[in-house]
């Protein structure tokens, strides 16, 4: 790891200054999987058939468990990597890297999955209902941040479009002949902002309207909103999902709109962290060097799409901490930090950790006997729940 150092901070610095937003990212997707086939892992390019998603394996060709990293590349629409994804993206293969020095000798194979996206669309929603993960017995990846936090908990989303037809008119000399789009779009947004009383804390929705008319003088007869539902749980998501869009069609009716309903985007469900692959991270972490007591723990998060594999193999998504770095993501100082040696140090670190806990689950069997057996516990319990 400490050998390849100025090969993973120069592939990092060369995302970093080509930022590319999602699935656009070919010039990150084709030099992280040159990178890995230059270490002789057998790269699929085109996984799922997505243009900027890849598969990298080694298959020591014996009995083992089967660890995956995945890696991250795109980029924020005007703030290039403000979320460090360039680190995230060098991380995994530097530690996939790692461990494939230790894979023959002990069986076993590792994995990296090039998953683009993850800002918009993440590319493990389409991954983990295709089946790429199954034979994985675990999933990990690192993302930078302002304090070392372990893997916890994020929000299952939904992608919500509205789109509101009504009848353009003279908006002074016939206003009467018109149907007001806007005014549908208004009316939802009032009426989620009553529904918002009667929901628990931890469900958030918050929308945008991305067309409201053309001019003042003219009746609107299109206008859109989209909106992010979210939720601690994606087996409670929908219920809350359904009242919201009753907002939009008890705006429609009484407008006299037509509505159009779509996800705009891919849904991600909850992160169901794996606690006993987290405590081996933690674990690696504090034999490091990061005293315990600077490990943070249920900071709050927005929404992942690693929240879709936690579903279908254990995993974890930990944080990890750039020094000097007080700022939030997406954020410009969070951009600058990632692309310096601040980031270079998060990405080492993470590097490591996220390896050497591979190398747990290669070389004692109790440890990944216990992540599999949370796993299909909690699984049990999740199907439990669904009604």
């Amino acid at each position: 790891m400490e050998g390849q150092h100025a090969v993973w901070n120069a592939a990092s610095r060369t995302i970093w200054e080509n930022p590319e937003l999602g699935h656009r990212e070919v010039k990150a997707a084709q030099l992280l999987s040159g990178m890995l086939e230059e270490f002789d892992f057998q790269v699929t390019r085109g996984t799922a058939g997505l243009p900027t998603a890849f598969h990298a394996c080694y298959d020591s060709g014996k009995p083992g468990p089967h660890i995956a990293y995945l890696s991250e590349y795109d980029a924020l629409p005007g703030l290039g990597h403000a979320c460090a994804h360039n680190i995230i993206g060098v991380m995994s293969l530097a530690a996939a890297v790692s461990l494939r020095a230790v894979v023959d000798s002990h069986g076993g194979a590792v994995s990296v999955f090039g998953t683009p996206a993850e800002e918009t669309s993440g590319a493990k929603v389409t991954l983990a209902e295709q089946g790429y993960f199954k034979g994985i017995d675990a999933a990990m990846m690192a993302h930078p941040a302002s304090v070392y936090e372990r893997s916890g908990k994020s929000l299952a989303l939904e992608a919500l479009q509205f789109e509101f037809h009504g009848r353009s008119a003279h908006a002074a000399s016939g206003p009467h002949k018109g149907i007001n789009a806007l005014d549908a779009t208004l009316l939802t947004f009032t009426a989620i902002n009553a529904l918002r009383q009667h929901l628990t804390p931890e469900v958030r929705i918050h929308g945008v309207i991305t067309k409201g008319g053309e001019a003042a003088n003219i009746v609107p007869d299109y206008a859109c909103a989209q909106f992010y539902v979210r939720t601690a749980s994606k087996n409670t998501l929908p219920g809350i999902v359904d009242k919201v869009k009753n907002c939009a069609e008890a705006a429609a009716l009484a407008t006299g709109c037509r509505l159009e309903i779509s996800n705009y985007e891919l849904g991600y469900d909850d992160l169901m962290t794996n606690e006993a692959l987290s405590d081996l991270f933690t674990g690696n972490l504090v034999a490091l060097g990061v005293p315990p007591e600077k490990i943070k723990q249920g900071l709050d998060h927005g929404s992942i799409d690693m929240g879709n594999v936690s579903h279908v193999v254990p995993a974890i998504h930990p944080y990890v901490q750039m020094p000097d770095c007080p700022y939030g993501g997406h954020t410009v100082e969070f951009r600058d930090a990632a692309g310096d040696e601040r980031g270079q140090h998060a990405l080492l670190m993470g590097a490591k950790a996220l390896a050497w806990t591979g190398l747990d689950l290669l070389t004692q069997p109790l440890c990944l006997q216990d992540v599999k057996d949370e796993f299909a516990a909690r699984k049990g319990l999740e199907s439990s729940l669904v009604v």
